[in-house]
């Protein structure tokens, strides 16, 4: 006897197709085995599908028992495989079959299943529930089920019936038509966005106008950001404040970002959809693998999870050298290949760098030449092509006890988040979607960033006297632009290259 369920291989955040097929001999020896590339977690499947369905008062088949995972050889992992694996079961022993059209209850021909079994026969979440829901698209099928858990975000691919159950019992009433199919309804993504509010207003940090100046310049253009000051300076207030100055997320976005987050298990509990830019913010002693990603299986790293929103990194010189390294291709390319025997995946990673770093290890700089040095030391932690990939440099001086106690709080989010999106809204229509002036490429800055013959000598100058590379010069007249789209200027005068020569702080350390 032979039943077949349709489910899924999480390679990434992408899943391929896989097919479990149960084969049942009832006349040979009581064994059952599991072939098709598993791993330690899918070999498993077999203990916990028999005591969840036990538990839930099904009749085990007597025999010899195989289970056949294809593809097989794509290696499969995790636990997602138990329900499929259950259903397989109970369609060998005739508990379940095929049901005709018109019938009541879900044909499980055109159902992908997927799930964890708990000993007493409950569904638990699983992994990358919008890849399977987009899977199912993909393939023609009716549609998938699930744990509960997980209906909510997979409920984000429309053209797709989600049936959520909460245990295996709840699944087989929803095949043989005992209980009435509920289709999680697809949400209403926009409505969901326009109700989310910043976390931290602006407003609520005082004095640092320069520094809040600098962030509108980055959020207005898409640029990377390095904040200098002493401790206490507010750095990390305004990192996580910074989201709220950028452009709402879209729709598609919201997906795409969700669709990372459920491929990582990273996914708030009860959330099914990310409404808000995400902000990653790594310790100093997370490894490479942490924040680009990878492993055995690779996974999503922190770049990956802040894709379309903040990778903050505290304390960015005491970062090992080598991971801030692993850093600079994903930076340009805004995607991160990693590469294992088994094949290669991609995962996204346009993310926006926001970086705050004391002036030395002991948070202050020493008045004199001594103080100077020793800054000096502590800058040099980082490498030339690291800053040179960072847009913008600017210095977050100690905030005096008259600005602390002063009532007037001075640029709040919403009134920056106005000046941002001006800009954005002259680079649609300049560039088209998508394409902020920090990824402009030099070809197109020479086209859309014109320099009149003032702003041309004070950028010859300022690259003779810094040094600058040739990497910083695009960086300059990227910044540039976005400050002029600011001002609604179409050419850049000599006074946006001025600010935009200011935020290069550290090229002259280096």
């Amino acid at each position: 006897m032979l039943a077949r369920v349709k489910s899924s291989i999480l390679q990434g955040i992408d899943a391929l197709p896989c097919e479990v097929e149960i084969d049942l001999d009832p006349r040979g020896f009581i064994k059952e085995t599991i072939v098709g590339l598993p791993d330690a977690g899918v070999k498993e499947s077999l203990e916990r599908v028999r005591a969840a369905l036990t538990n839930a008062g099904y009749t085990l088949p007597a025999g010899r028992l195989l289970v056949n995972l294809a593809p097989a050889d794509v290696r499969k992992e995790g636990p997602v495989y138990d329900l499929p694996i259950a259903i397989g079961m109970l369609g060998v022993q005739g508990v379940i079959a095929d049901v005709e059209p018109g019938a009541p209850g879900l044909d499980p021909r055109r159902y992908l299943f997927a799930g964890e079994l708990a000993l007493d026969g409950r569904l638990r979440p699983i992994k990358g529930a919008i890849a399977l829901a987009s899977l199912a698209r993909q393939q023609g099928a009716l549609g998938i089920v699930l744990p509960a858990d997980n209906a909510l975000e997979a409920a984000l691919v429309p053209g797709v019936e989600v049936h959520g159950a909460s245990t295996i019992t709840e699944v087989v009433g929803l095949i043989k038509g005992e209980v009435e199919p509920r289709p999680t309804p697809t949400p209403d993504i926009e409505s969901l966005l326009r109700a989310t509010a910043p976390a931290v207003d602006f407003e609520d940090v005082r004095g640092q106008e320069s520094v809040k100046r600098a962030i509108v310049v980055a959020a207005g253009g898409g640029h990377n950001i390095l904040m200098i000051g002493p401790a206490g300076s507010g750095k990390t207030m305004m990192a996580k404040a910074l989201p709220g100055v950028l452009p709402p997320l879209t729709p598609d976005e919201a997906i795409e970002i969700t669709r990372i987050y459920s491929a990582a298990g990273a996914l708030p509990p009860g959330e099914g959809l990310i409404r808000s830019r995400p902000v990653r913010t790594p310790h100093h002693t997370a490894s490479a693998a942490a924040i680009v990603g990878g492993g055995i299986v690779p996974r999503p790293g922190e770049i990956s999870l802040a894709h379309k929103g903040v990778l903050f990194l505290d304390e960015l010189a005491e970062f090992p050298r080598f991971v801030l390294e692993t850093l600079r291709q994903p930076m340009e390319d805004h995607v991160v290949t990693i590469s294992r025997a088994s094949g290669t995946l991609r995962f996204p990673a346009s993310f926006m760098l926001v970086a705050a770093m004391n002036p030395t290890t002991r948070g202050d700089v020493r008045p004199g030449e001594f103080g100077q040095r020793e800054m000096d030391r502590y800058v040099g932690r980082l490498s030339g092509p690291l800053l040179d990939r960072i847009d913008i440099h600017v210095e977050a001086p100690a905030v005096p006890v008259a600005q602390l106690q002063a009532a007037p709080r001075g640029s709040s989010t919403g009134s920056m988040r106005e000046q941002a999106a001006r800009a954005r809204d002259r680079q649609v229509k300049r560039q088209g979607p998508g394409l902020p002036n920090a990824r402009l490429s030099g070809r197109q800055l020479d086209a859309l960033a014109p320099l009149t013959e003032a702003a041309r000598t004070l950028l010859a100058q300022a690259m003779s006297e810094l040094g600058l590379s040739a990497r910083a010069y695009d960086k300059v007249r990227r910044t540039a632009r976005t400050i002029a789209d600011l001002a609604e200027a179409d050419a850049l005068d000599a006074g946006h290259v001025a600010e935009a020569v200011s935020y290069r702080l550290l090229d002259r350390r280096l």
